[in-house]
């Protein structure tokens, strides 16, 4: 199996294989669409490990993850979730976004966040503990949370953590390049629309332009669709609702492509 494009900005990829080494959970930080995912499934496929992955949202409990009794036939069989089966058979769980879940999942992982490695099972009475090759990878995005959707400092401090960000701009039209085939002055047009973007404090976006969505502009127009709409639909769209900022993205961007 082909192995995902990463392009590494760092030493993030020594730091993960040093933490997966000592058995020691890990949470990356930073904004959507920086790479976090992709930078996971490269690693575990770097190291020959199976991935369970969990988009996390405001409805996901600790059940979800654990597991729970379902009816088959005409009896009631316990069933894994995610991270059971993670633990159990010493996969790279990881949990997308954990803020977002419910608090009950943040008091689900502690005892194997520290030095028990273990995954208590209530509704069987069980206590499991982690199998050698298990690794807890969460992630979680700091400017976007607010309030309650905050990680706690004493959950923040039972990681170690990576920091991620938008690349430079080379690496970030490296990245497109190499996802899209899209021409460089194109890819160097894309970043270029990215830096004015995110340097636009002013306009109160709660979430900028991601490499993501520079890579699904460049897809778009690969396959023939004009530059100026491209942009339009696959960067300034998907950025805000709000028509008149629309606008202003639209005008900048037609100026820049």
């Amino acid at each position: 199996m082909k192995a995902p494009y990463y392009q590494p900005v760092s030493k993030e990829i020594e730091v993960f294989e040093k933490t997966f080494e000592n058995k020691l959970p890990l949470l990356l930080k930073g904004p959507t669409g920086t790479g976090k995912s992709r930078f996971i499934e490269f690693m575990a496929h770097k190291l020959g490990k199976k991935l369970l992955t969990v988009a996390c949202h405001e409805e996901t409990s600790a059940t979800d993850l654990i597991g729970r009794y379902i009816i088959k036939g005409a009896e009631t069989v316990w069933l894994d979730g995610p991270l059971t089966k993670a633990v159990r058979e010493g996969y790279i769980i990881y949990l997308d976004e954990i803020a977002e879940a419910r608090p009950d999942v943040i008091v689900a992982i502690h005892p194997l966040t520290d030095h028990r490695r273990e995954l208590y099972i209530d509704k069987l009475g069980e206590t499991l503990k982690a199998h050698p090759g298990f690794m807890l990878v969460a992630s979680f995005n700091p400017g976007y949370q607010r309030g309650f959707k905050e990680l706690k400092p004493s959950t923040k401090q039972r990681f170690v953590a990576l920091g991620f960000d938008y690349p430079e701009a080379s690496l970030e039209q490296e990245i497109i390049i190499n996802e899209t085939g899209v021409d460089k002055d194109t890819a160097k047009k894309l970043v270029k629309i990215a830096g004015k973007i995110r340097n636009l404090t002013e306009l109160g976006l709660s979430e900028t332009v991601s490499t993501r969505l520079l890579v699904d502009a460049a897809k778009l127009i690969k396959s023939g669709l004009p530059k100026r709409l491209s942009v339009h639909v696959a960067i300034v769209e998907p950025l805000t609702d709000e028509p008149e900022i629309i606008d202003a993205l639209k005008d900048l961007t037609d100026l820049l492509i």
